[in-house]
């Protein structure tokens, strides 16, 4: 299944959903009302969703003078394997990570943080930014950006709802909000964040590992990927970086989000040791 479907898809199960959150909580007038605003999502989520990311992590745009050590990777990688250099920006956290954003590879984007800088070798930051080039390349960027602006409004909606019941309900009449229109909304407010999430889950772990598989084969070196996942993963774990459980599946290691865990069923990446293993071959504890 193309990219292209799949972000197709994507839209229009997000359309639908919202819809449905519309007829609950305000009928047919709900619903229309649902759907224009799923109209201008989606014209959003398509031309300014990367913008939205690097907006929400205060990333900046540098230049070669600015960063030379990345910026010169970022052109290298590129140039090596024919797609246009994308736009690097800077992220000022000291939690090591790294994302790539834009619609295809004429519009891409690749952010890395301040922590990561100081935490890897040149080899491991190459293996990581030929990672996010891989997203690049495989066109994982689109369908990533997108359901992160989806996912994080249709939670945002919900939210509201959540508190519009609480001061008053809405749709219909008063009989109404007692019976199955109360019902439909009150589902709606727990079912469309967790929606959101499962479509994220839908589109994100497979990837990871594609874009592992890329960066390693583009460097020639695995085992440089395969420890700076180890050494982003661990540093991680005493530098919480500060995410949206929206974006969490943008970064090449999933942030921790407040210190709140659902385990490996509910991760947005696959667990790293496996990664690890599927890299080099070996269990991720022989790189301790």
């Amino acid at each position: 299944m193309s990219n292209v479907f799949k972000t197709a898809l994507l839209l229009t199960a997000m359309t639908l959903l919202l819809m449905l959150a519309g007829q609950a909580f305000g009928g047919q007038r709900g619903m229309l009302m649902a759907l224009i605003f799923a109209a201008i999502m989606n014209f959003v989520s398509y031309f300014f969703s990367d913008k939205i990311a690097l907006a929400m992590y205060r990333a900046q745009p540098i230049t070669r003078e600015d960063l030379p050590r990345v910026y010169n990777i970022v052109e290298r990688l590129a140039q090596k394997v024919g797609l246009p250099t994308p736009r690097v920006y800077l992220i000022p956290t000291d939690s090591p990570n790294a994302f790539a954003t834009g619609r295809n590879p004429n519009h891409a984007s690749v952010a890395v943080t301040q922590g990561i800088l100081g935490l890897l070798t040149d080899d491991e930051l190459e293996g990581v930014i030929a990672h996010e080039l891989g997203h690049v390349r495989n066109r994982d960027i689109l369908i990533s950006s997108i359901a992160a602006t989806l996912a994080g409004a249709i939670t945002y909606l919900a939210h509201i709802a959540q508190w519009g019941m609480i001061f008053g309900g809405y749709g219909g009449d008063r009989d109404n909000r007692r019976g199955g229109g109360a019902i439909g909304a009150i589902l709606m407010i727990f079912l469309a964040p967790f929606a959101a999430m499962l479509i994220q889950l839908a589109v994100s772990r497979s990837r990871e590992y594609g874009a592992d598989d890329t960066g390693a084969h583009w460097t020639g070196n695995p085992y440089a990927l395969a420890s700076a996942l180890a050494k982003i993963e661990n540093y991680s774990r005493r530098l919480p970086m500060v995410a949206t459980p929206s974006t969490a599946h943008l970064f090449i290691i999933q942030p921790f989000l407040g210190g709140m865990s659902f385990g490996n069923w509910f991760s947005t990446h696959p667990p790293t040791a496996k990664r690890i293993e599927r890299l080099t071959g070996r269990p991720a504890d022989f790189l301790q």
